[in-house]
């Protein structure tokens, strides 16, 4: 489920109708009330069992139990379909939150286990994006229509299918993602990221990749091919932000192609000459009137 249908399954039919409809002066207005319950779906996720017991009840306890129930069926999965690379999809499957949680999110072999390598584990990264467990983003080198043309497959980043299983993996407490705002700076925004990338999966059909330079600290979280155009996107967790990486990919690097930058933040919208402002709990919204246009 979409954070628009959390909203919807928690009763916030208005709230849910202005995110969706991108009313971008009563999304401000509203703003602190779509912070808080953006830190719910944060913690809850979209898992429909989890979002019904929460909006039922509104035990994270009970929440958290699901959530904890439904990784130790996949886990049960790897055994009963995964054969031979049974621990091996276990090995990577555990490793995502720690691979998320570096400031590189670059998926690393030897970050799994010690003296990994790809053609060891390969296999089990590839079973756990069939399965639908995991969303793999490949690096894009240049963007240019079609992205396609330009994917690095030696290098890419590994999510989980939903933000509220990555928390239940990582064992991230109630306490800390319902009631403090350091949810949106925690884990240098990795929730963030995977929330941002749920979305884009739920609504774009098409592939998503990212950018970054070797031996630089540049990058560029998402970039989408969306209705002939191309759109970096930068995903920042809180209001206090910086964008030299979106800002010289877009006016420095690749001037001479005319793109317009997307940033998902904390802050309220805002339109500027190379880039658009987005809050985050906007994302599936602006692509949404995007693609009806």
């Amino acid at each position: 489920m979409t954070f628009e249908e959390f909203l919807w399954a928690k009763g916030e039919d208005r709230l849910a109708a202005i995110v969706s409809n991108c009313q971008w002066d009563l999304i401000a207005a509203f703003g602190t009330k779509l912070q808080e319950l953006l830190r719910q779906y944060y913690y809850v996720g979209g898992m429909p069992e989890a979002v019904l017991c929460y909006t039922s009840h509104g035990d994270v306890n009970r929440v958290r139990v699901i959530q904890n129930e439904i990784l130790r069926a996949y886990a049960s999965d790897f055994a009963k379909h995964a054969g031979n690379e049974t621990q091996r999809i276990r090995l990577v499957w555990n490793s995502i939150p720690a691979q998320l949680a570096r400031e590189n999110k670059k998926f690393i072999y030897g970050a799994v286990k010690t003296g990994g390598r790809a053609r060891d584990l390969e296999n089990a990264v590839q079973w756990l994006v069939d399965s639908g467990l995991a969303y793999r983003v490949h690096r894009c080198n240049t963007p240019t229509i079609p992205l396609k043309f330009y994917e690095d497959f030696n290098a890419f980043k590994l999510y989980l299918l939903d933000v509220g299983l990555l928390g239940a993996l990582a064992d991230a407490p109630a306490s800390l993602m319902l009631v403090s705002n350091d949810v949106f700076k925690e884990y240098k925004g990795s929730f963030s990221e995977n929330y941002v990338l749920q979305h884009l999966v739920a609504i774009l059909d098409t592939q998503i990749y990212y950018f970054s330079k070797n031996n630089s600290t540049q990058e560029v979280d998402f970039l989408v091919q969306h209705n002939n155009r191309i759109v970096p996107i930068e995903v920042k967790a809180e209001t206090n932000v910086k964008s030299k990486s979106l800002r010289t990919f877009v006016t420095v690097d690749h001037a001479d192609k005319s793109l317009k930058g997307l940033r998902c933040s904390m802050l309220p919208y805002v339109d500027q000459i190379w880039m658009e402002n987005i809050p985050l709990y906007s994302v599936y919204g602006y692509f949404s009137n995007a693609a009806d246009k």
